[in-house]
């Protein structure tokens, strides 16, 4: 997969100083590289604002971590960031970025050609003002100043990829084009284009991905994920289904109008209540990767596809951005340690395969499992 590499979103894995993280590695991430199994993975890393301070204030400590990855086969591609708070008009999220930076410019292997941190889309979409704009402007432009420091240095960026995601200030890949073309260094700053978000937002992959690109942005990251849809939500076995699928973390909702424009509702039990049904809706819900909900519900496994495939041809293999598989451990049911690491392992080498599929192979020992599918217990093999 060239510079390109696989991981998945460790930050599903909470940590609180350097010896946590450590020990998720061990209880997590190294058991999921096995699984799968790979010579090396990935890890998209979240550290708090704290830790990522303490790191970046102590090369010693970043040296130890670096050592921690390498002997367990791990990589660390990309940092995570991407919280609701604080907002991109708070110096908070400045000085976080640049701590982030920091460490991240120190724990990439030496074989890779680039690093992203991944980050909230400026924030929630209200409230919102033209003066919250400029100061998130200011903002980047004073990270950017870093990101060149730290190209210079070491000879190869760290970037900043703003995520889209329904109700923030960039709600679709095309918000964010529209916001960042003109306005920040396209060398240092582009996007990551999360899969169950696009899905969500019913624009098709291709024209969101030509739209990136055409504004001389760049696409720094795929996040790998599935929403729901529904294609009748009037249908009773479908409302229950839905129902079901209520919880206390926001789960906005799109509704597919007849005249070709989406309603919105920013939780599912809205949509339920307020959205008329008229046409199919999709829930940003994350479902695992390597299998089938039950109907009436499906995976918009087919937006990934289509994202990999857009995002490839503007790039060609040798430029493919880094591919991170987003996992939501409660959405997937994954509660124990086991089940996670057999659930994420699955999603990693599902991943894997689509991308030997569509052509970007990795080096042999890294190549995804072979095969069908099936569940064995708790894990999924082939």
């Amino acid at each position: 997969m060239g510079d390109g590499p696989l991981s998945y979103c460790a930050d599903l894995h909470p940590v609180s100083d350097l010896d946590d993280v450590v020990a998720q590695l061990d209880r997590y991430a190294e058991p999921i590289r096995r699984a799968v199994p790979m010579k090396r993975l990935g890890l998209g890393l979240r550290l708090a604002p704290s830790v990522a301070s303490g790191l970046a204030s102590d090369r010693s400590a970043r040296r130890r971590l670096r050592r921690e990855l390498d002997v367990r086969g791990l990589e660390v591609t990309t940092l995570n960031t991407g919280s609701d708070s604080p907002r991109w008009n708070d110096p908070a999220r400045l000085r976080y970025s640049l701590d982030c930076a920091a460490v991240l410019a120190d724990l990439l292997p030496d074989r890779l050609a680039y690093g992203t941190i991944g980050t909230l889309p400026l924030g929630w979409r209200e409230p919102w003002s033209p003066a919250d704009d400029a100061t998130a402007a200011t903002y980047l432009g004073l990270l950017v100043e870093r990101l060149r420091a730290i190209d210079a240095e070491n000879g190869r960026p760290v970037t900043l990829a703003f995520e889209p995601a329904p109700g923030y200030r960039f709600d679709t890949v095309l918000d964010s084009v529209r916001w960042l073309a003109g306005r920040v260094d396209p060398e240092y700053v582009g996007v990551c284009v999360d899969t169950c978000a696009l899905a969500v937002s019913f624009v098709d992959p291709a024209a969101a991905i030509s739209a990136v690109y055409r504004a001389g942005l760049t696409v720094q990251k795929v996040q790998a994920a599935t929403a729901v849809q529904v294609d009748d939500p009037r249908d009773p076995a479908t409302r229950r289904a839905l129902e079901a699928l209520v919880s206390d973390v926001p789960q906005p909702v799109r509704e597919r109008a007849s005249e070709g424009l989406t309603r919105t509702a920013d939780d599912l039990p809205y949509a339920l209540e307020w959205l008329p049904g008229a046409g199919p809706w999709r829930v940003h819900r994350h479902l695992p990767l390597h299998a089938r909900p039950d109907s009436p519900l499906r995976a918009t496994s087919w937006v990934l596809r289509a994202t990999v495939e857009a995002v490839l041809a503007e790039t060609g293999f040798a430029d493919f951005p880094h591919v991170e598989v987003d996992v939501c451990p409660r959405a997937a049911g994954m509660y124990d340690v086991p089940s996670l690491v057999a659930g994420v392992a699955a999603d990693v080498a599902c991943v894997s395969e689509l991308l030997d599929d569509v052509g970007i192979s990795g080096e042999p020992a890294a190549r995804s499992l072979a095969g069908p599918m099936m569940r064995v217990g708790s894990a999924w093999v082939s």
